[in-house]
């Protein structure tokens, strides 16, 4: 029985208990009811736990401070959805009573929960029971319980911890009428269960579990119907209290979170205005991600799998890297599992494994969409077991845009592989974003801030402002060669009168092209275009 963990075993136990927590993400996901039933609660508390973990692997594991930091501040980056962002201010009540510690012991634990659970409490607007916060406090007060009774090791105080909490968890429909509705207990709540279940499973020994039987998803107890957007967004360079611009935005919807640390700020809302949205917070710092998921679709699609769970799966599937909601909802709408990832924000090796692996089809098609993550994909291919998986190296979203347009589920990879391949050469990414130090690069003079334009990931101009800019890299660009289709993304900051403008000069300068307009570009980029 272990009376405490060292800051490197406290690490290591929350890398495998993010590996546990794995296990059962479909068995959450399928749970998932509240605020909406759209099937995600799983992959987002796993997303913001894998964050934790690649800060982890970052940070120097023999100090406690480091591994406090990297637990709150990896929670807070990598925060998903309602309720990843609940958990990343969970272990951010964690992080900040350990975080002087020389070690873990079973009162510091018990404190660290306690601390958790208050935090929580206090980030959500309008807490409601019945949910993660009701388990979460189930979890403190039973933590509390057993060192109280003379518990002397963290086993015996998780084992108190999560009694109670698997009390609250059962108790949850009964405080959440849709929970009854549906059948279902809370699956934010199952999740933190989870995850607590795998630091005793660290303590203890135990080998990881096999994945439970999904037999049924809760969502099927509801009709198709309108949900708006789950819109999400990360800023840093934060001066305003964080109360300012949860008001800011609390007009635009419900579900609302508004966290932060370290000059960063996250924020969460359902929606349905997500492009109004990200255009008001955008004033208040710098946008360096953004996401937004249409509810609707994702619960008509949970509807989708109910029914084919037992068909057998098309040969093909296909994993993408992308970020910028336009982009990834472009993506999803081809077919594919997509990664979060891009430009200063490569995923890891496992986060690519792991979206390969969620994938019933015996082939599948990998996508890096960038020069620095096709070693990555490889990387990940060479480890999976019992699939057949074909890295396509796409080094832009251009290509992988165009090669996903070729994807087609039912068909071999085989017969894929040269269509899609040869599609995604014949595409031209050009690129707008600011330039992050003053510089000269291949003749091309460059201040710190000022627009740039990339063409397939090479600096070839710069100008005065984002729309010149992104003219002058179309035009370069049809200079050398006949192009059919424009489609152009563009970021949150982009105002409706320059975006007017510029589409009716590029419509007016080039009437040959077929011209596409879509938000939801690129994190960190004014625009991303694709000319085929």
């Amino acid at each position: 029985m272990a009376s405490s963990l060292s800051p490197a075993e406290l690490a290591q136990a929350f890398r495998y208990a993010t590996d546990w927590f794995a296990v059962y993400v479909e068995e959450v996901n399928a749970l998932n009811v509240y605020p909406v039933p759209d099937g995600d609660t799983g992959t987002n508390m796993h997303l913001t736990l894998q964050s934790v973990r690649r800060e982890l692997d970052l940070a120097d594991t023999s100090k406690m401070s480091e591994v406090a930091r990297a637990i709150s501040y990896g929670s807070l980056l990598g925060a998903r959805g309602n309720s990843g962002v609940i958990t990343s201010q969970l272990l951010k009540g964690f992080a900040e009573t350990i975080k002087d510690a020389v070690s873990l012991s079973p009162g510091l634990l018990v404190q660290a929960l306690e601390e958790g659970t208050r935090m929580g409490y206090k980030a959500v607007m309008k807490p409601v029971e019945g949910t993660i916060l009701t388990v979460s406090r189930g979890v403190a007060e039973g933590a509390r319980e057993a060192l109280e009774q003379g518990v002397d090791s963290l086993e015996g105080v998780l084992q108190g911890a999560l009694l109670k909490g698997r009390a609250a968890s059962e108790r949850t429909p009964e405080l959440l009428p849709v929970l009854k509705q549906a059948g279902v207990v809370d699956a934010g709540g199952v999740g933190l269960l989870r995850f607590f279940e795998g630091l005793e499973g660290f303590l203890k020994g135990l080998p990881l579990p096999e994945p439970p039987k999904v037999e049924r998803y809760a969502q099927t107890a509801f009709e198709e119907e309108e949900f708006g957007y789950c819109t999400e967004f990360l800023m840093e360079g934060v001066s305003e209290p964080i109360e300012k611009i949860r008001e800011a935005v609390a007009s635009f919807g419900d579900s609302l979170l508004v966290v932060g640390a370290e000059g960063y700020v996250k924020g969460h809302i359902h929606t349905n205005d997500p492009d109004g949205l990200l255009a008001s917070v955008a004033r208040y710092g710098r946008m360096i991600r953004t996401k937004v998921e249409d509810m609707s679709q994702q619960h008509t699609e949970i509807l989708s799998m109910a029914g084919a769970a037992d068909e057998p799966p098309p040969p093909t599937g296909l994993v993408v890297v992308a970020n910028g909601w336009g982009l990834v909802k472009a993506f999803r709408g081809f077919g594919a599992r997509v990664v979060a990832g891009g430009q200063t924000a490569n995923p890891s090796v496992q986060d690519i494994l792991d979206a390969i692996r969620s994938l019933p089809n015996p082939e599948i098609i990998v996508l890096p969409n960038n020069s620095n993550v096709v070693m990555s994909a490889r990387q990940a291919a060479n480890l999976v077991e019992g699939k057949t998986v074909h890295v396509i190296p796409t080094r832009t979203m251009g290509q992988g845009l165009a090669a996903s347009v070729a994807y087609q589920p039912e068909r071999p990879a085989s017969e894929l592989l040269g269509e899609m391949e040869e599609a995604s050469k014949r595409a031209t990414t050009l690129e707008v974003t600011r330039a992050s130090r003053s510089v000269d690069i291949g003749g091309v003079s460059v201040s710190e801030g000022q627009p740039i334009g990339l063409r397939d990931e090479k600096l070839v101009l710069a100008a005065d402002n984002p729309e010149n800019a992104l003219f002058n890299l179309v035009s370069l660009a049809t200079q050398e060669g006949e192009s059919e289709i424009l489609t152009i993304f563009h970021g949150a900051a982009v105002a409706k009168e320059a975006l007017d403008a510029l589409t009716a000069r590029l419509a007016q300068a080039f009437p040959a092209l077929s011209l596409e307009v879509h938000p939801g570009g690129p994190d960190l980029y004014d625009y991303l275009a694709v000319l085929e």
